[in-house]
C-alpha cells in the first residue's frame, strides 16, 4: 500500500443554498492558508517560513471540503463521512453555530479533534467537549462591546433606553437574543420589543413595524444573508431608520450583502472579529490582504479572515503533535499558545481555556460607511467616530 504523501483535514461548509456565496469566500481563505503552509513565505505567521509540516517530515496539507447545504443534519453526515471514509486527522468548520453543533458532536463521539474559526453560539464550548476548540470570541464577548459603545455614547449625552431584538430562531439568534436582553438589563435599559420568526422569510414588515411602534431607539439584529437584504429593504420601505442598528455579524458583514443593498447599507454597526482598516496598525493584515487579493481579485472579509486563521491554528497543532494521532493533536490543540503578532486577528494570541475557548480572542465594532466598514471600537484602533444617531432616509 502507498504511504499516505499528505495529511487530510475535512471542512464541512456552505457551497450549495442561500449561504453558498459565504462557504466559497471561506473556501478561498483557507486554500490561501494551505498554500501558506505547504510553501515557503516570509510572513511572520505559523509554518509560513517553512514547507509543509517540519516535524512532520514536511508532510503537506490537504483539505477535502464537504457541502453542508446550511442543514445541520447534511452537516452532521457529511463530517462522518469525512472521519470515516477519509480518515481525515482533524475536521473544520462550519460558519452557522447550528450546523457546528451538529458536525462537531460527531466528531466527539468519533474523538476527532473539530475547531471551528466562525460560530459564535456561547454553549458550543459549553458541552464539556474534549476535542472541541473555537478560535474567534463567542456571543458574550462580542455583545459586550455594543455595551461598551452605548456607556461611551452615554457619557457624551446621549441618553438610550429603549431598545428592540429582531432575530431568527437558530441557536445563534436565540443565545445572541438572551445575552443582550441581559446587558440591555444591566444598562438600566429596557427592551420594549423581541420579534422571533423562522427564516427563511419574504418578508419582515410585520416584525419591524411592531419594533417602529415600540420607539425602540436600539435594534439589535441577527440575520443571515437573504434575512439581511429583507430587513433593510423593509425598512426603506418603511422610511425608518432606528437611531442605532446594531447586528451580530452574520449575513451583514459578507461582500455579497453590501453588492445587494449598496449605499442603504450605511450607518449599519457590526460587531466584527477583523476588518480590514486593521492593517494601519498591524501591517501583516495588509499583506495578507494583498496575496489574497492577487489571487481572487477582491479583498478578505471579516468571516473569511476567521477561516483563514482558524487553518492555520490547526496546522500548527498537527505539526506539533509530530504525529497523525487525533489524540496527540488533541493535546497539541490543548497547548497552543499563538502570540497575536503571529496572527492577522486584532487579538492578544490563541491560548485555549479547559472548554475549548480561545481565551486571548477579541473584536471589533465596524460601522458601514460609504458602503465600507469602518471600524468604530474601541476608540485605540478606530477609523472613524461613529455616526449616531443614523440619519434618516431623507437625510442620506
Amino acid at each position: 500500500m502507498r504511504e499516505e504523501t499528505e495529511i487530510k483535514i475535512g471542512a464541512v461548509y456552505p457551497f450549495t443554498g442561500p449561504l453558498a456565496n459565504v462557504g466559497e469566500d471561506i473556501r478561498q481563505a483557507i486554500n490561501l492558508a494551505v498554500d501558506i503552509v505547504n510553501n515557503q513565505y516570509d510572513l511572520p505567521l505559523p509554518l509560513a517560513r517553512t514547507i509543509g509540516l517540519p516535524l512532520l517530515k514536511n508532510q503537506k496539507i490537504k483539505v477535502i471540503y464537504k457541502d453542508s447545504k446550511g442543514i445541520p443534519a447534511i452537516g452532521r453526515e457529511e463530517a462522518e463521512r469525512l472521519i470515516g471514509k477519509e480518515k481525515v486527522v482533524a475536521l473544520i468548520g462550519s460558519y452557522q453555530s447550528s450546523v457546528t453543533l451538529q458536525a462537531s458532536s460527531i466528531a466527539e463521539a468519533k474523538k476527532v479533534p473539530f475547531l471551528t474559526p466562525e460560530a459564535s453560539a456561547p454553549s458550543l464550548t459549553e458541552r464539556n467537549f474534549q476535542y472541541f476548540f473555537r478560535t474567534a470570541p463567542n456571543d458574550h464577548l462580542y455583545t459586550n462591546l455594543f455595551l461598551e459603545l452605548f456607556h461611551f455614547l452615554r457619557y457624551k449625552g446621549i441618553d438610550i433606553t429603549n431598545y428592540a431584538i429582531l432575530t431568527e430562531d437558530s441557536i445563534f439568534g436565540l443565545e445572541a437574543a438572551a445575552i443582550e436582553n441581559n446587558l440591555i438589563r444591566k444598562f438600566s435599559g429596557e427592551l420594549v420589543d423581541l420579534e422571533m420568526y423562522t427564516p427563511p422569510t419574504t418578508s419582515l414588515m410585520d416584525e419591524l413595524i411592531s419594533i417602529r411602534n415600540s420607539n425602540a431607539q436600539v435594534v439589535f439584529g441577527h440575520q443571515f444573508l437573504s434575512d439581511a437584504i429583507q430587513v433593510v429593504q423593509n425598512l426603506k420601505t418603511l422610511n425608518w431608520f432606528p437611531e442605532g442598528f446594531v447586528v451580530q455579524d452574520a449575513g451583514y458583514t459578507i461582500p455579497k450583502f453590501l453588492e445587494v443593498v449598496g449605499e442603504d447599507s450605511n450607518y449599519i454597526i457590526s460587531r466584527v472579529a477583523w476588518a480590514l482598516g486593521l492593517g494601519r496598525v498591524k501591517p501583516i493584515v495588509t499583506k495578507i490582504n494583498e496575496l489574497y487579493r492577487s489571487r481572487y481579485n477582491e479583498d478578505m472579509n471579516e468571516t473569511n479572515a476567521r477561516s483563514f486563521t482558524g487553518l492555520l491554528v490547526l496546522a500548527d497543532a498537527i505539526n506539533r503533535a509530530g504525529s497523525i494521532n487525533r489524540d496527540k493533536i488533541r493535546r497539541a490543540l490543548r497547548h497552543t499558545n499563538i502570540p497575536g503578532n503571529h496572527l492577522i486577528m486584532p487579538w492578544q494570541g490563541v491560548r485555549f481555556d479547559s472548554n475549548g475557548q480561545n481565551i486571548l480572542a477579541d473584536a471589533l465594532l465596524a460601522q458601514i460607511i460609504n458602503q465600507q466598514y469602518k471600524i468604530i471600537w474601541p476608540l485605540s484602533v478606530a477609523e472613524t467616530k461613529v455616526i449616531w444617531p443614523a440619519p434618516s432616509w431623507e437625510k442620506r
